[in-house]
């Protein structure tokens, strides 16, 4: 008994239970009447199917959790430290690439994107409220995805980032977004061409929690707008799309305590810095030094950059990029995630569009850990 009990992790009782259920053969020991015998075999194929249920609950969680990759997908990937849009760095793309070319890359069009947009976006307290409210009204009355063709709903698409831009502040018209967006921000040319880099940088960033909120209403059939709805809400927490609401409130501490003060406040009291270090680029966030080498932040936020990073080791992320282009051209409020969550649209429309070839609902299974059910 005791053997088995140590092979097979359980009490004694558990074997019983093994007996009973005629899982465990068992017979008694010749040499001693009071003892019994248990099947090697029987025992051995316990362990193993034990053993293997103990990794497929392990690797359930960490399919979702984020050490296995769950979903195949052409649209991005990451390879030695660096972003790819289908196989083209994201970097250099964003070069000279504009968010309407990028659009094209990641939903397999025939030509760049139109994002034209002259609809009027009701008032509201503020961008993001009025972004996310048209959104809501869009998805409340939308259309399933199945059953239509994918010009129709790239044409649908194309509707959905136009007026989304408009909340944001974009002005209307028909120019390439970051013209619209740099007109309606009070903006010039050079920093339309920040933006546009920005903006491109942003698309798409393999399966984030977004993407795969976004998946999973596009698995149910969902319309198109509900789908980016579903993607949008999940990006607006701090903990994604809106960490450089984070970094751009550190910011204005630094300028108005000075970026020693602050660096000191943060590292004596072991509290992470916003926006420095990137689990996903673990020598530095590519998209980060190429946004940061094409301006030159307020004085004293780029001193506290530098500081930051020689102190900790941990270079800036894209999020501290955004929060210093912000800084350096003055944006309005909200500008930022506006900025991020038109971009992020048009790789969370990619992922809905995607989704469409797969016929099956997206259904992760929960294991119950709670109170065992009432016995009735």
């Amino acid at each position: 008994m005791d053997e088995v009990c140590s092979l097979l992790g359980v009490r004694p009782q558990t074997v019983y239970a093994y007996v009973s259920r005629k899982k465990l053969e068992v017979m008694a020991d010749p040499a001693h009447p009071r003892r019994s015998l248990y099947r090697a075999e029987d025992a051995a194929a316990l362990n193993k199917r034990k053993r293997a249920g103990r990794k497929y609950e392990t690797l359930a969680a960490n399919t979702l959790f984020g050490a296995e990759p769950s979903i195949v997908t052409g649209l991005s990937a990451f390879h030695r430290g660096h972003l790819y849009y289908r196989g083209q760095d994201a970097v250099v793309l964003a070069r000279t690439a504009t968010l309407e070319d990028a659009a094209c890359l990641l939903w397999a069009g025939e030509r760049p994107a139109d994002f034209s947009c002259a609809a009027v976006v009701p008032a509201a307290e503020s961008a993001r409220a009025a972004a996310f409210t048209t959104l809501a009204v869009r998805a409340a009355s939308g259309h399933s995805t199945r059953g239509r063709l994918t010009r129709v709903l790239h044409q649908e698409g194309q509707g959905l980032v136009g007026q989304l831009a408009n909340a944001f502040g974009a002005r209307p018209g028909s120019e390439p977004l970051h013209l619209r967006f740099a007109a309606g921000w009070g903006q010039g040319t050079e920093a339309a061409e920040l933006l546009r880099t920005a903006m491109v940088l942003l698309v798409d960033h393999e399966l984030t929690s977004s993407a795969f909120a976004a998946r999973v209403a596009a698995s149910t059939g969902a319309s198109l707008p509900a789908c980016l709805l579903a993607g949008l809400t999940t990006l607006s927490g701090p903990l994604h799309g809106d960490a450089s609401g984070q970094v751009q409130a550190l910011f204005s501490d630094v300028q108005r305590l000075g970026q020693e003060a602050v660096a000191r406040h943060y590292l004596s009291s072991g509290l992470p810095l916003p926006g420095f270090g990137h689990h996903l680029y673990p020598d530095g966030d590519p998209r980060a030094g190429a946004l940061l080498a094409l301006f030159q932040p307020p004085q004293v936020i780029a001193a506290f950059i530098r500081s930051v990073t020689e102190l900790t080791g941990l270079p800036p992320n894209i999020d501290v990029a955004l929060a210093a282009l912000a800084a350096h051209l003055s944006l309005p409020d909200d500008a930022v995630f506006g900025m991020f969550a038109t971009a992020r649209s048009v790789g969370l429309l990619a992922h809905s569009l995607e989704q469409l070839d797969v016929a099956q609902v997206i259904r992760p299974r929960g294991r119950y850990v709670g109170l065992p059910p009432a016995q009735t």
